[in-house]
């Protein structure tokens, strides 16, 4: 079985927009230029099967706009576009209201036989009002935007219809549904940027600043900044608790900028297990037997950030580093797949991070670029498994180390990614300054001397986080327990130099 390979970098791919669906007929042929013509009708060949459907997987329309998507009970799967809403959902009870657009008035119709009276109205076909018959039935699968008590989306499946609610529209009963019920046996890829004007931003710290530009050159923060098209920045100042004894010239701060173009990263492949275990040489259970082919569900995008650390920190808490959020970001982005919306729920929560022996007195700054790649890949015959990847680079624009000890600090975020409220992969992005210091010492009788060593300053990137068992959203086997994303650390050497003091009785 073929399964889709994602993409490394975020640059959203092209993707296929339409399928293409063939069908065939035969007609009678003689076998040979001398047969005798029959005399029976010949069956028809069978059409070749269908190919596998191909989604094309964008950013849904704003608003009102964006379509719901209802899939029939009985037909196995894929999802049609639909002009039903829904008006109101109740996640606890699973209650919910779906409202259809005002139906036309019907046409009146004469019955067969003209009545006798010249003023009686013609009758009118009852059958052909559609609020006759209720817009979904029991086993339908509705897949919804944001919509009135429900943020994050509704994606579920009626299992009771109520009747009418009192404002309107149809009461009904629904529990929750997973995405192989609405994209059937198609196929979908593709990686989608998350507006950065639609992300809600609450800053935790005094002094934090946004800033934004997104496709149509519109523009948000600080006037002359620059920024790449879809991308958000936040630049924060924040102090830091300073060692127990340092000057006050060695006071401790942060100071910088990072810059972020998220993208949500969606792969489906509804090919059946059975074809996968034939591929595989085992055989599907109960668990799996309408799991799809393939399936992922991630973040990835650029990174950029620039700043600084400043002073003598305080040694660490307890044995765990000082962490200091400053900003929350939340966003619902909803991505079309095909005629289906699918929400994404992004939590992020920027921090700084600071470990620290108390000892060495730094003013360094770095430069840091690159991209990373986080979530979860499924295929029906390994599983989930965990994605996380980081490329990025770091230069050095200013270093000077004093004294001899240790110190780390990052500039990172905390980011949750799931679907219509369910929180699928949890990842810590930790880009990071490491300075480290050694010093020999040279003193007299008097107390008085200098100390001498060399230093070296580091740039690396720790991202670690989990894949939770809300990913079997997808329609996948449910995971036993949470996946770690598995530690990915890489260090490197930025500059390396001298450091030095003076030391007096």
């Amino acid at each position: 079985m073929h399964r889709p390979k994602l993409k490394r970098h975020a640059l959203l791919p092209a993707i296929a927009i339409a399928a293409v669906l063939t069908t065939g007929c035969s007609s009678t042929s003689p076998t040979g230029a001398d047969s005798a013509p029959t005399t029976g009708v010949e069956s028809p060949t069978p059409p070749p099967a269908a190919a596998q459907e191909q989604l094309a997987v964008v950013s849904a329309p704003s608003g009102a706009a964006t379509p719901t998507a209802v899939a029939d009970g009985g037909e196995g799967g894929t999802a049609r576009k639909s002009s039903l809403k829904v008006a109101s959902y109740d996640r606890k009870t699973g209650r919910a209201v779906i409202s259809a657009p005002p139906a036309k008035k019907p046409t009146a119709t004469p019955t067969s036989r003209p009545s006798a009276d010249p003023s009686a109205e013609p009758s009118v076909d009852p059958s052909a009002d559609p609020s006759a018959q209720p817009p979904v039935t029991e086993g339908d699968i509705i897949a919804s935007a944001p919509a009135p008590g429900a943020p994050d989306g509704v994606l579920a499946e009626v299992t009771k219809v109520v009747g009418t609610a009192e404002n309107g529209g149809t009461s009904v009963e629904t529990e929750p549904a997973k995405l192989n019920s609405v994209l059937g046996a198609s196929k979908a890829e593709g990686e989608v940027p998350v507006d950065p004007s639609a992300m809600e931003v609450e800053p935790l710290v005094q002094g934090v600043k946004v800033s934004w530009a997104k496709t149509g050159d519109l523009h948000f923060g600080p006037e002359g900044a620059k920024l790449p098209l879809g991308s958000l920045r936040m630049d924060v100042g924040a102090a830091v608790a300073t060692a127990e004894g340092a000057p006050a010239s060695a006071s401790a701060s942060v100071e910088g900028f990072v810059q972020l173009a998220p993208e949500v990263a969606f792969s489906y492949d509804g090919s059946k297990t059975s074809e996968a275990s034939e591929a595989s040489g085992t055989s599907g259970t109960p668990e799996t037997a309408d799991s799809p082919g393939a399936a992922f569900l991630g973040l990835s995008g650029e990174w950029a950030s620039q700043w600084s650390l400043k002073g003598r920190a305080a040694g660490s808490t307890n044995g765990q580093p000082i962490r200091i959020p400053f900003a929350k970001l939340h966003a619902d982005p909803v991505i079309q797949v095909g005629p289906i919306p699918v929400v994404v729920n992004l939590d992020l929560t920027c921090y700084i991070q600071v470990n620290a022996d108390g000892k060495v007195t730094v003013d360094v700054e770095q430069d840091l670029k690159g991209d990373f790649r986080v979530g979860g890949s499924f295929s029906w015959a390994k599983g989930w498994t965990p994605v996380s990847e980081s490329d990025m680079t770091g230069e050095p624009l200013k270093t000077t180390v004093t004294a001899a000890g240790d110190v780390k600090a990052a500039l990172g975020a905390e980011a949750t990614v799931g679907l219509y409220g369910t929180v699928g992969v949890t990842a810590d992005l930790a880009p990071y300054l490491r300075a480290h210091a050694d010093a020999s010492a040279e003193g007299s009788a008097d107390g008085t001397g200098s100390a001498a060593g060399a230093y070296a300053l580091y740039g690396g990137v720790d991202l670690t986080g989990t894949l939770n068992f809300q990913l079997t959203i997808f329609g996948t086997p449910v995971l036993q327990t949470k996946i770690p994303l598995g530690a990915l650390h890489r260090e490197w050497l930025l500059t390396e130099g001298k450091a030095s003091t003076t030391t007096t009785g």
